[in-house]
Parts: structure tokens; C-alpha cells; sequence
């Protein structure tokens, strides 16, 4: 839908100056920097709390889908809140930023953008990826597997080792996929770049390698405010929304301008 459609629909629903629960935030795992930045942001600005709860998108969703008392979610794609809005739990579904996959490879791996997709296909090579349908990082990943004409051998390759139900979690305070590296579990990791940059600034010897333009794939986020929520909660789309959030997000390395332009 329209960002200037999902706005008058927010602004038609009538917001109170308060509210006494706090707000139920659901969210993918690559959010979870931003968000939180965002929500503490919200709560000064406006009084109202914010509980913000990460995770795979894909297995978010299921919980809201389960009974979970959610009142926003946002996902790393459009697909899980389309599913939500088609069953008739909530909507619209607004994009608000956009994130693209990038590759994080340990120090002692040789690669660069134009090497890259021959470096995956090496033998020797360990590639990691997330967990498809459970997390929206595994599906772009073999959407990229998709284009490189080599789908079934990347495919049978990768290790999914990230954002499945029984995926090996890390240690409190580690980033996931710093972990994942540093911990020799794979050579190179697929992850969206917003993902990459948080993981190098743990393990500074990681190496950031942008997909070649060929192979590229965009992430659309999209972010869905569920039936029952109380009215702060379109307040709080609305913030995510606006230009202070969409700063916030950008600060984090995600396209926001180019939603806030619109079509």
C-alpha cells in the first residue's frame, strides 16, 4: 500500500494522549539495533512504553498466528504481514525500510565482489546462510543462489546455521553472525548488510563484501499494526514512519529515503 494511504489511515483511527498498556512490538532480528533506538525514542517523546521482542521473522509471525498478544510487527519482508493482513488479523501493511544481503567472509578468506560467487562454489568453501521460510535471510539468500545459475550446488551446500526453531544460539552479548564466524562454523556468511556492519564492528577483522550488481537482491520490510492493539500502537507506525524514524533507521545503515519519497 501507499505510505501516504497507511498515513491517513493512522491518523483516521482517532489516537487518545494515552494509553495504559504497553506497546506489544514484534520484530525481525536485523531490527533489533534500530528498534531499539526507536522505542526508547518513542517512549521519551511520548510516555508510552515499548516492549520489543526479536527474532526470525518467519517464526514471529507464527507466534502472532499462535495467539501471542502482538500489536506491531514488523518483518524483514512483506510476505509475513500480507499473510497476517490476508487472514484478517490487522493492516495495512506499510513498507518502511529496505535493506540488500552483502557477504561476511573470516579474515583469512580471499574474496572480493567480483570472486565472490566463484569463492562459493569452491569445494573447500563452508557457506552460511539463515534458516528459508523461518527467517526472510535465508529466503533472499537463495533467491541470490537463484540468479547465479548455480542454484542446486549453492543450494546443497549451505549450511543453515542461523534462524531456524533449533538453530544453536550465541552467547549473551554476541552478534550472530560474528559468532557464527568467529567461531570457525563457516568461511563466508550470507546476511544483509545492515547485519554485516554490526558483525565487523564486534570482530573487526571480518571482511564486508558487497554481492556483484548481478547477484544482488533487495529486502523489503514491511510493518503491520494487529487487530486489538490499542491506539498508541498506530502512534507508534506512525513514528516508525515519520522522518525522526526513518533518521533512525538510515543511522543503522537501512534505504529509509527512499521510502519516505514514495512512488
Amino acid at each position: 500500500m501507499h505510505r501516504n494511504a497507511v498515513l491517513a489511515v493512522i491518523l483516521a483511527c482517532g489516537i487518545s494522549p494515552a494509553a495504559a498498556e504497553d506497546i506489544s512490538l514484534y520484530a525481525a532480528g536485523s531490527l533489533k539495533a534500530a528498534l531499539s533506538d526507536l522505542a526508547e525514542d518513542y517512549t521519551e517523546a511520548y510516555g508510552t512504553g515499548v516492549t520489543p521482542q526479536f527474532g526470525p521473522s518467519g517464526l514471529m509471525r507464527e507466534r502472532i498466528e499462535a495467539g501471542e498478544a502482538a500489536h506491531v510487527f514488523a518483518s524483514a519482508n512483506m510476505r509475513h504481514p500480507d499473510t497476517l493482513a490476508q487472514a484478517g488479523t490487522g493492516g495495512p501493511v506499510a513498507l518502511f525500510a529496505r535493506n540488500r544481503l552483502c557477504a561476511l567472509a573470516r579474515p583469512e578468506v580471499t574474496v572480493t565482489t567480483d570472486t565472490l560467487l566463484d569463492v562459493m562454489l569452491d569445494g573447500e568453501t563452508r557457506l552460511g546462510t539463515s534458516t528459508p521460510k523461518a527467517d526472510p535471510s535465508g529466503d533472499y539468500a537463495f533467491d541470490l543462489f537463484d540468479k547465479s545459475g548455480h542454484a542446486d550446488a549453492l543450494k546443497a551446500k549451505a549450511l543453515q546455521l542461523t534462524g531456524g526453531p533449533d538453530s544453536a544460539k550465541p552467547p549473551e552479548g554476541r552478534n550472530n553472525y560474528a559468532w557464527v564466524l568467529d567461531s570457525d562454523q563457516a568461511d563466508i556468511f550470507l546476511t544483509y548488510c545492515t547485519n554485516a556492519v554490526l558483525a565487523k564492528t564486534e570482530v573487526p577483522d571480518l571482511q564486508i563484501v558487497q554481492v556483484p550488481e548481478a547477484l544482488s537482491v533487495g529486502a523489503d520490510y514491511g510493518l503491520i499494526v494487529l487487530d486489538g492493539a490499542p491506539p498508541e500502537a498506530w502512534k507508534l507506525a506512525l513514528h516508525i514512519l515519520s522522518p525522526a524514524g526513518q533518521a533512525v533507521l538510515a543511522e543503522y545503515g537501512f534505504d529509509a529515503s527512499a521510502v519516505a519519497k514514495g512512488d
